[in-house]
């Protein structure tokens, strides 16, 4: 949830202790406008930075929504000293969300390609048979933006993971290392509500069906090649054919869109990426007031 003291120490940072720059009388229109093609995200937030400033300010297109060079995506009213003030930051936090969005549907778009070529070269009519990749962010997210960031994900059509450590226990390396695979899960299992879902990270594909039969509800396929990724997803596979219940896997590691083809093919439920929120670029936005 965005609060009124978020958006105040955005605008606070900004202001510094005394704004010398926006002493602007009157009132005046605004509209915040795309200069790049891309997926608009982080409308919500702008709009709550100049209606905690009074402003009247109104979405011109919906969050996800594909936007051209050109496109006006918020327009906005109000005394000019005011919307000169939110403008920034609502620049700065839109322009970064959907920056996101964009990254996320472009992994999306990829992962969607490739497998819509897999079923066409099985069936040989385009889009029969799809098998579905779900594309995920990470907690990799900036302090204090996770939320928008987050949101941002959805935006581009991506999966958000967990919002939070409370959202699942993840039994990562250090945890394998101190307790070992096996006593690890059972060390959560014991402590956790029966609505907590357990991921296990493993390295190699041989530790996946270790993972699934220890308890797993995840397993995280973690820096393996596409070749591994493939190999430990169709050991998983056969072992909860055995075990008669879903283990979903994940591929995670150093992910790129450009990697995204080679990862869907290989019959992973979710890609996760850290590379959607740390390695976004902006989105070029800019702010104009007055006649368009």
């Amino acid at each position: 949830m965005l609060t009124d003291s978020k958006i105040e120490g955005w605008l606070r940072e900004d202001l510094g202790h005394h704004d010398v720059t926006n002493q602007v009388p009157g009132d005046t229109e605004g509209r915040l406008v795309a200069r790049d093609a891309g997926v608009a995200a982080g409308l919500d937030a702008a709009l709550a930075v100049f209606e905690y400033l009074d402003c009247e300010a109104e979405r011109a297109v919906a969050e996800g929504d594909r936007i051209e060079a050109g496109d006006a995506v918020l327009t906005v009213s109000g005394p000019a000293r005011a919307v000169l003030r939110g403008e920034r930051v609502a620049v700065n936090v839109a322009g970064h969300a959907s920056g996101v969005a964009t990254k996320t549907r472009e992994a999306v778009d990829a992962a969607r390609a490739a497998l819509e070529d897999a079923a066409s070269d099985r069936t040989g009519d385009a889009g029969e048979g799809v098998d579905d990749v779900r594309i995920a962010g990470t907690r990799k997210t900036t302090p204090g933006l996770r939320g928008v960031e987050k949101r941002a994900i959805v935006a581009g059509g991506g999966d958000t993971h967990r919002l939070d450590l409370s959202h699942m226990v993840m039994v990562k390396d250090n945890h394998v290392a101190e307790m070992g695979l096996e006593d690890a899960v059972a060390h959560f299992r014991e402590r956790t509500s029966f609505t907590t879902k357990i991921e296990v990270e493993v390295e190699r594909p041989a530790d996946a069906p270790r993972a699934a039969t220890a308890g797993a509800d995840i397993v995280l396929l973690d820096n393996m090649t596409p070749a591994e990724t493939e190999d430990a997803v169709d050991r998983l596979r056969e072992t909860t054919a055995d075990l008669g219940r879903e283990v979903l896997a994940e591929a995670s590691g150093g992910i790129t869109v450009e990697d995204v083809p080679d990862y869907a093919r290989t019959g992973v439920d979710v890609i996760s990426m850290g590379a959607l929120t740390h390695s976004a670029p902006t989105l070029d936005l800019s702010f104009r007031t007055g006649a368009e």
